[in-house]
């Protein structure tokens, strides 16, 4: 039975690789829409979780793989050399930053090799990581042609950038519309086929460097923005304008706007990692993103803006920071989630503590934090309450989750250092800094 026969019927094998933030979601679309379904990690405490019907992704619901558990649909599993037991790959590992801001490509390109030894005729492979163009193409396809199968006519290989964002209420994996490009046409069409019963709306492009090329777009063109406004944040801050004021008269209008709003810094693993895909390929092709590289150091510099506000702050009160106890509220990088993934928190945090500072931290999504790709802080999170506020000499609100008792906080912290706006429309903002 061919390929295409398999998927229509849908007894084509999904396998996904990397059951995390972007992996698990589809995982469960897939199994929603009938596929038998395998997943693969090299987290082995992840496939213990999955096999006993428990979700480790909070922001998900406790019940979200239940159902995938007890189904015989799906077979969670650290073993590689299993890959060539499904009919379909789809690659959804991550592409961090290296220490210089180079791409660190290393998780595609194991996962590549771990495809290749179990590649077989028939099969159809998907990259779903962000990365720069012509990876799909120039980086893993001679890997997958070395053992003499051929693409577009022995296997198929295309890319589909993932679009997830954690926390989201009005879309879902299977809601967002899905772009895939292959290799070639029939890589394109296959993979088109196979989506579409799991997506509600897929969008086929010509290639897979579109494709590549489109998911970088879409995160530049949100790093460049929030860029700007956190430069107009700075600007109008030292004039003494409130800037999210401004943002809300400017929203007004209803066409050739649209809003973005500043914070302590970029967060996520896409919008502070994705420009600099760009940028170290635009090298190698001998040009230079001068307009993307800006945006980036001006969004990396912000969390020394929240630092340099919170010094000013206390040393108006008499208070050096070096001899001050700090609490950060908030340690995701987005509200009401606990997605940890480059959260400018933690670089918060570390700053505050070599300058000195006694530093705590409260997030009710995260009661303790793990190492992080550059971080490893081994703190708890506090409990919160009147007497605990008040006795600190600066509250930093690095996260704005929907939980916390913004009133509450407002009364009894001494000092609080606002990063995210969340005390807007607290009368008393004598204490309230700007950040």
């Amino acid at each position: 039975m061919s390929l295409r026969q398999k998927i229509a019927d849908k007894k084509a094998v999904i396998g996904i690789i990397g059951l995390g933030y972007v992996g698990l979601p589809l995982a469960r679309a897939f199994h929603m829409a009938g596929f038998k379904v395998m997943g693969f990690d090299i987290d082995e405490s992840k496939i213990v979780a999955l096999k006993e019907g428990r979700n480790y992704l909070k922001h998900l619901g406790p019940d979200f793989v239940k159902d995938m558990a007890k189904s015989g649909r799906f077979e969670p599993t650290a073993n590689m050399g299993r890959l060539g037991e499904a009919d379909a790959v789809i690659s959804a590992v991550p592409t961090p930053l290296g220490p210089h801001l180079e791409p660190d490509m290393s998780y595609v390109m194991q996962t590549t090799y771990d495809i290749a030894k179990t590649l077989r005729p028939g099969q159809l492979v998907v990259l779903e990581s962000t990365t720069y163009p012509r990876t799909t193409r120039d980086d893993m396809l001679p890997v997958l042609e070395k053992g003499g199968l051929k693409c577009g006519k022995d296997f198929y290989l295309a890319f589909s950038p993932e679009r997830e964002d954690p926390g989201r209420k009005d879309f879902d994996t299977q809601t967002i519309p899905k772009l895939v490009g292959g290799i070639d046409k029939e890589s394109g069409d296959i993979a088109f086929e196979m989506y579409k019963h799991a997506i509600k709306s897929v969008v086929k492009v010509s290639s897979a460097e579109i494709a590549e090329s489109a998911k970088l777009l879409e995160n530049i063109f949100r790093a460049i923005n929030i860029a700007m406004i956190n430069e107009m944040k700075v600007v109008l801050t030292a004039m003494g304008i409130d800037i999210w004021e401004v943002i809300d008269a400017a929203k007004t209008k209803p066409f050739g706007f649209m809003p973005f709003y500043p914070g302590p810094g970029l967060g996520g693993h896409c919008i502070p990692i994705d420009p600099f895909y760009l940028t170290w390929k635009a090298r190698e092709v001998g040009h230079a993103t001068k307009f993307i590289e800006l945006a980036g150091e001006i969004n990396r510099g912000m969390p020394e803006y929240v630092v340099h506000r919170l010094m000013l702050a206390l040393n108006d009160r008499g208070k050096a920071i070096g001899k001050s106890k700090l609490l950060v509220l908030g340690v995701a990088y987005k509200p009401d989630i606990d997605d940890l993934r480059e959260s400018p928190s933690f670089e918060l945090i570390e700053k505050f503590k070599d300058l000195g500072a006694d530093v705590e931290y409260n997030d009710p999504h995260t009661p303790e934090t793990p190492k992080v790709r550059r971080h490893d802080l081994k703190l708890r999170s506090v409990p919160l309450s009147p007497a605990m506020l008040a006795g600190y000499d600066a509250v930093v609100i690095a996260t704005n989750h929907s939980d916390y008792d913004y009133a509450m906080i407002g009364k009894n912290a001494r000092l609080i250092i606002d990063t995210r706006n969340a005390m807007k429309g607290f009368e008393r903002r004598d204490h309230i800094v700007m950040a």
